[in-house]
C-alpha cells in the first residue's frame, strides 16, 4: 500500500540529502585477516538498492536486506591472465567464508519518495528466505519528467534500530517533447575480473561521472559457471549476486542512475543455456529463472520497450526464455525470440514515431562472430531467423542495434542490409578476449579488444535530431564515436 502525502519541505541540496551510504559504512579493509562485523539486531543495505524500470509515471525499487555490514574482503590472489581466476580457491569451503560473501537476513523495509511538497511512502515490507530477503517496491502515479528523492529505511524487527540510505531518480519525459537523453550500457562482468581492489570496477565510476539518465545492462551480470566459486546449487548462485552487488562502484551508480536489465546464459545457468538445458550441478534452468526474477524486478513480460522524449525509443528483448535448443536443425521454426515476442516487436516498432530507434539485445544480430559459436542471430545455427531480423531492422529508418555478450568493443555494418550494430564490450580489460584485434573484417567500422562501456547521446543541433554513439575505455575516455542525424 502506498501512502500519498503533501507536505512542505525545506529545500536542501541533493548532496546533503543523499549523503553517501559509504561514508556511513566504509568498505572493509582489504588487509589479509580482516573480518566484517555482523549484528543480528540490525540489518543493512550492504547490497545497496536499484531504481528499476522507470517510466513516465512509475518505478520499482529493489533491495536486499543483509545482517553483515560490509562484504567479506578479497583474500585470494588472482591468475595473471584473462578473467583473473582466483588462485587456490577452495570450492568446498562454507559460502559465508568466501571472498565477497555477504550474510543476508530477515527484516522490514520501507521506501519513500518526494519532490517539492509531494511525498509518497510504502508500507513496511517483510523480506524472507523464500526470495533471498529481497524486496521489490513499486510506485505508480508519478509525474513525468520529474526528479524524486528516495529514502529507503530498514530494520530487523518492528522496534529494531533503523538503517537509512538515500538516492534520486527522474521519470521519463513525454513522447511529444524533444529533450536530450544520455544513457550508458555495458555487459559481461565476473567478480574476479575487478580492476579496482576497493571499489570493484572502474567502468561504473566512469559511467556515474557522466550523469546518465539511465543505464542498460545487457546480460552476464554474474557468471555461475566460472570458479571462485562455481555456482552449482541455489545457495552458491545467490552468493554470486551478493558478492557482485556488494562492490561500492555498483552501489554508488545504482542509487542515482535507473537501471534496466537483460539476462543472458551465464546469469541464468551456464554457457549457451536454453530451456531444455541439463542442470548445472543441482542448479536447474527453472532455478535460474527463479533467481533472475528474484534479483531483477520486471513488471509484465521480460521483453519491453521504453520511450524517452520525442526522439528516442528503445526495445529490450528476451533471448533465453523462448528459444528452441541451440543444436536443433535451422529452419523457419527455429527461434531465439519466439512467435509472441516477434509479433510484439513488429507491432510496437510499426506503431513508433520516435526519431531514433534502438534494439537492445543480449546477443549479437550482425556480428561478425566466431565460427564455433552457436547461440545468437549472427551464427549459422540461427541463420534463418537472423536473416529475417536483419532484413526487417534494415528497412526501418534510423534503427540501430546495441548488443552485449561479446568480450570486445566494436561497430559493425552488415554487408547485405547495411544494418549497424554496436557492441559495448566487457566491463573490465581483464575480461576482454575472444577476438584477434588484428582480424578486422569488412563489416568492422571499429574494433577494440578491451573493456569499457558505450554511451549514447540523443539531442538536437540547429533544430535537427542527432544520435551519438561513443565507445569509452574503463576510465570513460572516448575510443571511437559515430554520429547520425
Amino acid at each position: 500500500m502506498i501512502k500519498r502525502r503533501r507536505h512542505f519541505f525545506k529545500k536542501i541540496g541533493l548532496g546533503v540529502f543523499s549523503l553517501s551510504f559509504f561514508s556511513q559504512f566504509p568498505f572493509v579493509s582489504w588487509a589479509k585477516g580482516s573480518s566484517p562485523s555482523t549484528r543480528l539486531d540490525k540489518v543493512y543495505f550492504t547490497n545497496g538498492f536499484k531504481i528499476c524500470e522507470v517510466t513516465q509515471s512509475s518505478v520499482i525499487f529493489w533491495t536486499r536486506l543483509c545482517v553483515q555490514e560490509v562484504p567479506n574482503p578479497v583474500r585470494h590472489q588472482r591468475e595473471d591472465k584473462v578473467f583473473r581466476h582466483p588462485i587456490d580457491f577452495d570450492e568446498n569451503q562454507p559460502i559465508a567464508t568466501m571472498d565477497g560473501a555477504v550474510q543476508v537476513g530477515p527484516g522490514l523495509v520501507r521506501a519513500r519518495i518526494s519532490s517539492g511538497d509531494f511525498e509518497m511512502e510504502s508500507d513496511w515490507i517483510a523480506v524472507s528466505a523464500k526470495d533471498d530477503f529481497t524486496a521489490k517496491i513499486p510506485f505508480t502515479g508519478l509525474a513525468s519528467g520529474t526528479t524524486y528523492l528516495v529514502t529507503l529505511t530498514a530494520k530487523s524487527a518492528e522496534k529494531g534500530p533503523e538503517t537509512v540510505t538515500n538516492g534520486s531518480f527522474s521519470t521519463a519525459t513525454p513522447s511529444d517533447q524533444p529533450v536530450p537523453v544520455l544513457l550508458t550500457t555495458s555487459t559481461c562482468q565476473y567478480f574476479w575480473s575487478f580492476d579496482n581492489e576497493k571499489r570493484g570496477f572502474k567502468t561504473y565510476d566512469s559511467m556515474r561521472a557522466l550523469k546518465p539518465n539511465f543505464f542498460i545492462q545487457t546480460g552476464d551480470y554474474v557468471y555461475y559457471d566460472k570458479p571462485g566459486p562455481l555456482a552449482k546449487d541455489i545457495d552458491t548462485a545467490r552468493h554470486k549476486w551478493h558478492a557482485m552487488d556488494g562492490w561500492p562502484s555498483l552501489r554508488d551508480l545504482f542509487r542515482e542512475v535507473p537501471i534496466y536489465m537483460l539476462k543472458d546464459d551465464h546469469d541464468l545457468l551456464k554457457d549457451d543455456a536454453h530451456p531444455a538445458s541439463t542442470p548445472y550441478g543441482t542448479l536447474t534452468y527453472a532455478d535460474g529463472l527463479k533467481l533472475w526474477y528474484e534479483n531483477v524486478p520486471i513488471s509484465g513480460k521480460p521483453y519491453r520497450n521504453i520511450r524517452r522524449g520525442k526522439d528516442l525509443e528503445i526495445w529490450m528483448v528476451e533471448g533465453r526464455e523462448f528459444r528452441t535448443p541451440n543444436d536443433a536443425p535451422d529452419g523457419p521454426n527455429k527461434t531465439i525470440w519466439g512467435k509472441e515476442q516477434i509479433d510484439w516487436f513488429k507491432a510496437s516498432v510499426a506503431a513508433s514515431d520516435a526519431t531514433f530507434k534502438i534494439l537492445f539485445t543480449a546477443t549479437p544480430v550482425v556480428g561478425p562472430d566466431r565460427e564455433n559459436k552457436k547461440d545468437n542471430h549472427a551464427n549459422k545455427v540461427y541463420q534463418t531467423e537472423g536473416k529475417w531480423l536483419r532484413d526487417f531492422l534494415a528497412k526501418i529508418p534510423n534503427m540501430f542495434v546495441v548488443n552485449g555478450d561479446r568480450h570486445w568493443q566494436y561497430v559493425s555494418q552488415d554487408a547485405e542490409t547495411g544494418l549497424i550494430e554496436f557492441g559495448s564490450g566487457p566491463v573490465s580489460d581483464f575480461h576482454a578476449q575472444g577476438w584477434d584485434p588484428k582480424d578486422r573484417r569488412q563489416e568492422h567500422r571499429f574494433l577494440r579488444v578491451k573493456g569499457g562501456f558505450l554511451s549514447i547521446q540523443v539531442d538536437r543541433g540547429e533544430g535537427k535530431p542527432r544520435i551519438r554513439f561513443t565507445h569509452r575505455d574503463v576510465a570513460g575516455v572516448p575510443t571511437h564515436e559515430e554520429v547520425f542525424s
